[in-house]
């Protein structure tokens, strides 16, 4: 498979995480006034911590398929980036693997970390006087390796993982009492 095939699987995966995101969210806000949102709430909630271990371990090996053998080079905000997104990986899956239901102490402060750096690229890579100098001319952050259906580029891919982590983490259902 070429590389152009990766970043639409890629691409096509963050709007179905996002789609998916959006939807609990959306029933964690009605979950009290309508039975159904509860219903899908108490469905997920089993799936959502191994799920979060699977998006984060899932951005980490695209971002270093992306890096090392596309050989697309990260700039300074992919890199502060990947350090929020590599160690969620890890603590996501030792929170599966020991059944963690206070990992999301650790999970929110990475996620919404991430969720900063990934909105505030994203936003660099359509207005460009946003930088504020943390960006070198070697690897500027407003360059697009690549973009598909007019917005998903590589931070808008994180921004969806991240967004992911936050909200599957802090489900109710996930926590201990």
């Amino acid at each position: 498979m070429n590389n152009e095939t990766f970043e639409l699987f890629f691409a096509l995966l963050s709007v179905a995480l996002l789609i998916g995101t959006l939807i609990i969210l959306k029933a964690r806000i009605f979950a009290k006034h309508f039975s159904v949102a509860r219903t899908i709430l108490d469905g997920f909630a089993p799936y959502a911590m191994p799920l979060a271990a699977a998006v984060t371990t899932t951005c980490m090996l695209g971002s270093l398929y992306f890096s090392e053998i596309v050989h697309y080079k990260p700039c300074k905000l992919c890199w502060y980036q990947r350090t929020m997104m590599y160690p969620l990986a890890i603590l996501l899956i030792i929170a599966v693997i020991i059944k963690d239901k206070k990992v999301w102490r650790y999970a929110v402060p990475l996620a919404s970390i991430g969720i900063t750096i990934s909105t505030y690229h994203w936003l660099l890579e359509r207005i460009h006087s946003l930088d504020t100098g943390v960006c070198d001319v070697e690897v500027p952050c407003e360059f697009v390796w690549f973009q598909h259906f007019g917005f998903v580029t590589l931070p808008f891919m994180a921004l969806t993982g991240f967004l992911a982590v936050l909200v599957f983490t802090t489900l109710p259902n996930t926590q201990s009492e």
